[in-house]
């Protein structure tokens, strides 16, 4: 078996590996890098994740508008979907190749010992390789419950699948009322298929406040989208006469049944740790498989750090981003004075769900405060007094910000309405400089636009 010795291996090639791998070589370091499948080079959000599941939301929101036939917009939106992350793909893989201190294996990684691995090359053969520092950025996958018959029924899929449907189906069942279910469950309804939401809560999302929640629900509905609440799913099967899918559920007490051409599970998403024999290593991990880190991302273990979705943070891209500039502040060319960026001291991160109304919040909501006891001030707006959305007929929403009552300091916000998911990083900056209500209302923004809402929003 080839042994090699290297100064840094990466294990992952997601957005915290990339980055860090490039950074490493850039500045005068030597870094190989494994990634197990050649359809993952980038990582998640490029292939499986944000971009191709936008490409399809933007496709489907144009195939309404314009009334166009299904079949043939998804076709073309699906073409146009697998072309986008082909080029993402083959463009992010040629950014590290065409490094002289990168090599990338194709292969997966087992760790034996302390920084030491075995790597199952794709082409064949063994590899052991022995490393001065290990980072670990093997990502997370969708979480498959224990539900009679869910992993053995055609036409049962997890995200990863629903975004390579050979067509549209008919009827498309959704299990899960999360962000991810529901950013499908509209996408698919504008692409004109019959969907049904089955929630097990009370509710869409729980953590949300009742208004907006009320307002999402609401849009769904508009769109042709059904939800069920107090839905407990126990049987999935195939039926019969054109009833490919079956899913038995209890729904507030009453045993029901549901049929769908195509069920997307969606409960969540789990670290992606499980083959990477992380005790010989001495690398410790959570129940959900999640490897343990401290505030600068180190393990267990000396010298291994964790990037990314595995390592039990927020599963978003430039949290995975961020995680590398963690990691390199303490391995990069700094003076020894230098303090390390730490996770603590990331401060106001936006999140966004891309429903057919995009959905936009940062810091606390009025759930959050009323869990804490915190006091607030609440300042709310419908979509419909905004100009710039009378413009694009699109008046459905509303807006929310949160504000100590005595010093005006901005403690949160939400948006339900067109562009949101951009207006919340002018929110973010404002925050992160400390501007204040006062701030926000009297700032010039430019006109029509959505972000000017923030005048009458703060006053």
């Amino acid at each position: 078996m080839e042994a090699r010795h290297v100064e840094h291996l990466i294990i992952g090639f997601g957005k915290a590996g990339k980055t860090l791998a490039a950074r490493i070589a850039k500045n005068g370091g030597r870094v190989t890098l494994i990634e197990r499948d050649r359809a993952m080079y980038g990582g998640t959000c490029i292939n499986i994740g944000c971009l191709p599941s936008k490409s399809l939301i933007l496709d489907a929101y144009a195939a309404r508008r314009d009334g166009r036939e299904s079949q043939q917009a998804f076709a073309e939106a699906m073409s146009a979907k697998t072309a986008l992350t082909s080029k993402l793909r083959a463009a992010n893989y040629v950014k590290l190749d065409a490094l002289d201190g990168v090599t990338v294996l194709d292969g997966s990684a087992r760790f034996l010992g302390p920084r030491t691995v075995l790597v199952q090359l794709t082409d064949g053969g063994e590899l052991m390789i022995q490393a001065k520092h290990i980072y670990i950025n093997t990502g997370a996958r969708p979480r498959i419950p224990d539900i009679l018959g869910i992993r053995e029924t055609p036409g049962v899929y997890d995200s990863t699948g629903m975004l390579s449907l050979p067509e549209l189906p008919r009827r498309v069942a959704v299990l899960g009322a999360g962000f991810i279910g529901l950013e499908f469950a509209s996408m698919m309804a504008d692409f004109g298929a019959e969907v049904c939401v089955l929630q097990h809560d009370y509710r869409v999302l729980p953590n949300e406040d009742a208004d907006v929640v009320q307002a999402i629900h609401g849009m769904l509905e508009k769109q042709g989208v059904r939800i069920v609440t107090n839905a407990n799913v126990t049987r999935v099967y195939a039926g019969e006469h054109g009833a490919p899918v079956v899913i038995e559920a209890d729904v507030d007490g009453t045993a029901t049944h549901f049929s769908a051409d195509a069920m997307l599970v969606a409960v969540g998403r789990i670290p992606e740790t499980a083959g990477l024999n992380l005790t010989a290593a001495g690398i410790e991990t959570d129940a959900r498989g999640a490897i343990i880190v401290d505030d600068l991302l180190r393990t267990t273990a000396d010298q291994v750090w964790t990037m990314g979705d595995c390592n039990g943070g927020p599963q978003h891209t430039y949290i995975s981003l961020d995680d590398s500039r963690i990691v390199w502040s303490q391995i990069g060319s700094l003076r020894e004075s230098a303090m390390p960026y730490r996770r603590t001291e990331r401060r106001n991160v936006p999140s966004c769900v891309f429903l057919h109304v995009p959905y936009a919040r940062m810091g606390l909501n009025e759930h959050d405060a009323t869990a804490q006891g915190v006091p607030v001030h609440v300042h709310a707006l419908p979509v419909s007094s905004v100009p710039k959305a009378v413009v694009m007929r699109e008046t459905e929403g509303l807006l929310k910000a949160l504000t100590d009552p005595s010093t005006e300091r901005i403690l949160g916000v939400t948006l339900l309405c067109p562009e949101a998911h951009e207006m919340i990083n002018t929110v973010k900056v404002a925050m992160d400089c400390g501007a204040d209500a006062n701030y926000m209302r009297n700032a010039i923004f430019t006109h029509p636009t959505m972000t000017e809402v923030f005048n009458d929003l703060f006053a």
